[in-house]
């Protein structure tokens, strides 16, 4: 029978379940090495509904030796697997057919049905994997929560229900650091006195807020560069008001706020030409919703003191959603994705500045300055630098 002819009546044969008789179409063929994928995926098929699961596997090894991403193959190959009792190998060619599938194009109406029925197998078998570990925790006397957050984000990632959030700067990645969303405040011996700064600091911003100051939008458009994409673009209901910007201080902006800079004397800040420092209020309007983004630079933490917070307003850094409140200083690695809400009807305002790491030495800190400042000094000529 020529392998056109096997194929026919391997087809013929599965169509009005007779697997035996497509198995004998189909084996000759494929042990003189003449069959196609399409006939070992038929013949897999056929050994498994006679019940021989390891014929079935070997004519599926071959198709994968030939198609490694065959979706048909994979999920044939979970299936074998959860037959014979072992749904943990099984989920394993489940989720590589659930990777490979967006890659693949349209798919007929019969594979989709098979990527759905992986699916459904893989959440439960996810869902008796997560009851398996609580008992077992249970059992150890181990309480998630009481181990600490990160053995609970841990676990969170494990299950599926969060992703694993790095550091994933935009224009400066410097390695070693640690991969931290946010940092507590009371890391930091300088945050109470800020913190207690923080009455006369909002007197002067309510100064401020009175007045027909200009606040300019957060994300603007820069002179000469791309447009950037990013749904506030130019966009008043983010905006800002610098006191310090690009590391020149705004005098017009810093003259009516001299409780503020002296507040912010003394810490940590970088001093970078044409970078550092950078010290803003940043105003969110109402309803606005700052989306998911990272920072340029993970040499730098950021440092938000919140000054008028209504309810509604969050911060998400990495897996970790928390909300403002006014006063409490947040310092968190802006590399990590993180987005911001202000759910409420009335204006958020935080004080924004940027810190170095505290993880970085007197030494490095140096070095990244003069780094730094020499990025920031390429194609700029020496007329441009003495007008500056």
């Amino acid at each position: 029978m020529t392998p056109a002819a096997a194929l026919q009546a391997g087809l013929t044969a599965l169509r009005r379940g007779d697997a035996a008789a497509a198995r004998r179409a189909l084996e000759p063929v494929e042990r003189a090495g003449q069959a196609t994928a399409q006939m070992k995926l038929l013949l897999a098929q056929a050994c498994a509904m006679l019940g021989d699961a390891p014929a079935a596997h070997r004519a599926l090894d071959g198709v994968l030796a030939a198609e490694p991403a065959n979706l048909y193959a994979l999920i044939m190959r979970g299936d074998s697997l959860n037959s014979a009792g072992d749904p943990r190998a099984a989920v394993s060619w489940y989720e590589a057919a659930l990777r490979q599938a967006p890659r693949a194009g349209r798919l007929p109406q019969d594979l989709i049905d098979m990527l759905r029925r992986a699916e459904t197998a893989v959440a439960g078998s996810g869902a008796i994997f997560e009851a398996h570990l609580e008992q077992h925790l249970q059992a150890s006397g181990v309480v998630p929560a009481s181990v600490g957050a990160r053995f609970t984000e841990a676990l969170e990632i494990l299950a599926a229900r969060a992703e694993v959030q790095l550091q994933q700067p935009t224009s400066f990645y410097y390695p070693g650091l640690a991969q931290r969303a946010f940092f507590e405040a009371e890391e930091f011996a300088w945050v109470p006195a800020l913190e207690a700064a923080a009455p006369a600091i909002l007197a002067e911003l309510e100064t401020l807020l009175a007045s027909d100051a200009v606040l300019a939008p957060y994300v603007a458009p820069e002179e000469n560069r791309p447009a950037k994409r990013h749904p506030l673009l130019a966009d008043p209901r983010w905006s800002a008001f610098h006191l310090y910007r690009g590391g020149a201080l705004v005098p017009e902006n810093a003259s009516r706020f001299p409780k503020t800079l002296a507040a912010l004397e003394g810490l940590p800040i970088p001093h970078i030409a044409g970078r550092s420092p950078m010290v803003l209020f940043s105003v969110l309007r109402p309803g606005t919703h700052i989306p998911q983004h990272h920072g340029m630079i993970n040499t730098r933490l950021i440092c938000h003191l919140p000054l008028i917070v209504p309810p509604g307003c969050h911060l998400r850094v990495g897996n970790h959603k928390r909300a403002v409140e006014q006063g409490r200083m947040m310092i968190f690695d802006d590399t990590i994705e993180h987005e911001a809400w202000n759910e409420s009807d009335q204006t958020r305002v935080v004080l924004l500045f940027e810190i170095w790491r505290p993880d970085l030495s007197a030494t490095e800190r140096e070095g990244l300055t003069a780094l730094y400042e020499a990025i920031g000094a390429y194609g700029v000529t020496a007329e441009d630098q003495a007008g500056a």
